[in-house]
């Protein structure tokens, strides 16, 4: 389902989509909660840690960025295996936001 939501973008985000690896984890370990600020019972369904695209100088370089889909958070909220494959389209586009520079507001924002 991951890479059906990343095969589903539009073509000029997977062309800028670089140096950024994409894997599934079962469930957030408690450092990745407390990175983002998130206490039990909240929880998460993907994570975002690297350097934004936008705050990359012309002679960046260094190990990929890193997008963790969570299966557990993303199973245990949907109710359908339909909803399940919405979920993680909208997990996986909200990551990607983060790669291009976009804050949790401004994805808020936009609706994605």
């Amino acid at each position: 389902l991951v890479k059906e939501a990343l095969d589903e973008l539009p073509e000029k985000f997977q062309e800028k989509l670089e140096n950024v690896a994409v894997v599934v984890e079962e469930w957030p370990t408690p450092e990745q909660l407390a990175s983002v600020n998130i206490r039990p019972p909240r929880t998460l369904f993907g994570l975002y840690h690297g350097v934004p695209k936008v705050k990359r100088g012309s002679f960046y370089s260094a190990l990929p960025d890193k997008i963790t889909i969570f299966a557990g958070p993303i199973l245990a909220t949907s109710q359908t295996s339909e909803a399940v494959k919405a979920r993680v389209r909208q997990v996986v586009q909200h990551e990607i936001a983060h790669h291009f520079g976009f804050s949790e507001e401004k994805i808020r924002e936009t609706g994605r």
